[in-house]
This record gives structure tokens, C-alpha cells and sequence, in this order.
């Protein structure tokens, strides 16, 4: 597949961020991962202040599951960094993470050249993480429009897309981004790399406990 268009490479990227933090949490037996804690912080709380060094034209972050306090949490992070995150609920999050990814892909609105696509569970993402992946875009060939982190053979997050493939990803009713990135390989640079973050979530209690995070209590109504 070719995507037609001038191409951004080489020039300062706007970048739009969709953090995906709508899931159930179920391997830990209920919970909302992006409220857990790194050094008295919430996952979610690191990750949107770190990335906004990087001036974003746009980050949405979609909620689900647990839609009340993770909304609260993103209230507060306003409150206290005067940044503008967009709230994206997923009425249907039990239809799994590929209905987060549409839903927050149809609701961006500006006019970016690149967008992330994050998770909410990756506590060692940061900013560092994010400029190595738009180091990688501004240095692939002309036909390259996905950057997707590779550790040791296996596929990390998160993944940088240009504007038009999303677009193109948008166009086709049900499509969202993996199956568009096994249907469409050529399109994909592969950022080889051993940097462990872009691997690193959290799933299980164990994972809880070797990341050194806490889980705090949740009063949930």
C-alpha cells in the first residue's frame, strides 16, 4: 500500500496523544491499572505530565471500566498542570481494548502530524521513550508511516502512527491499528531497540510487586 501525500518528515512534529485506559484489570482481580502507583503518583499522573514537555497539540485519554475514578484522576491532573486532556468514554468496554482504540481514534480533532498510541500500564514510558520513537519517524524513508518499538523479537508499546494512516485506518468500518500494521507491514519501521520500558506492563499482582508499584484502596460508586 501507498499512502500519497507531502511528506512531514524532517520537520517539528505536532504530536497528539491517545492514552487507552479503559480496561477492567482482571488478572488483578478487578481493578483500574492506570491508578496505580509509582512513588505516590498514579501511572496515569506520570505518564500525562512527563509527555507534556512535548507539547501536544491534542492527548485524549479513553476510559471504561472504572469510568468514575480514573475521570476523577484526570480532573485532578488538570487541576494541577492547567493542560487540557480530553475524556473519551467507551460505552462498550467489555467489547475489549480494539473498541478503545476506535472510539479515541474517531474522536481526534486537531490538526496533528503524528499520533501516539499508549498504554495506560507501562510505568517506565516517559518522555525519553516518546522522542526516541519521533527520532525514528523523522528518520525513516518516505514510505514508513508506523514506528513500532521491537525488544528482543517481541512487539512493544507505544507505537507512533502519521496523520494519514490514521486516516486510512479510519476509512475502513471496524478496522484499528495492529490489524492495519499486519495488513499493511511495508509501512511499518520497526525501531529495534533494547530498551525494556516499551515492553514493561503491568498484568498480575507479581508484576505489581516486581515493578515496585502500590495499589492503592478505590472507593468506587
Amino acid at each position: 500500500m501507498t499512502i500519497s501525500g507531502e511528506s512531514i518528515k524532517n520537520l517539528k512534529l505536532r504530536l497528539a496523544i491517545l492514552l487507552l485506559a479503559a480496561g477492567e484489570g482482571s488478572r488483578l482481580g478487578g481493578f483500574p491499572k492506570a491508578l496505580l502507583k509509582n512513588e505516590g503518583e498514579s501511572l496515569l499522573s506520570r505518564f500525562l505530565q512527563s509527555i507534556q514537555t512535548l507539547n501536544p497539540v491534542e492527548t485524549s485519554v479513553v476510559t471504561g471500566f472504572y469510568a468514575d475514578v480514573v475521570e476523577a484522576e484526570i480532573n485532578l491532573i488538570q487541576q494541577r498542570t492547567n493542560n487540557s486532556i480530553a475524556i473519551v468514554k467507551n460505552p462498550n468496554p467489555e467489547e475489549g481494548q480494539s473498541s478503545s482504540v476506535r472510539i479515541g481514534l474517531e474522536s481526534l480533532k486537531s490538526d496533528y502530524d503524528v499520533l501516539l498510541v499508549a498504554l495506560c500500564d507501562q510505568p517506565n514510558i516517559g518522555v525519553l521513550e516518546v522522542e526516541a520513537l519521533l527520532e525514528q519517524f523523522n528518520q525513516t524513508g518516505f514510505n514508513k508511516e508506523i514506528v513500532l518499538p521491537m525488544v528482543n523479537g517481541s512487539r512493544g508499546n507505544p507505537v507512533l502512527f502519521s496523520k494519514k494512516v490514521v486516516e486510512e485506518i479510519l476509512a475502513t468500518p471496524g478496522m484499528v491499528c495492529r490489524p492495519f500494521m499486519d495488513k499493511y507491514p511495508e509501512l511499518v519501521k520497526v525501531f529495534e531497540t533494547n530498551n525494556q520500558a516499551y515492553l514493561l506492563d503491568v498484568d498480575t499482582q507479581a508484576d505489581i510487586q516486581k515493578l515496585g508499584l502500590d495499589r492503592p484502596p478505590i472507593y468506587l460508586r
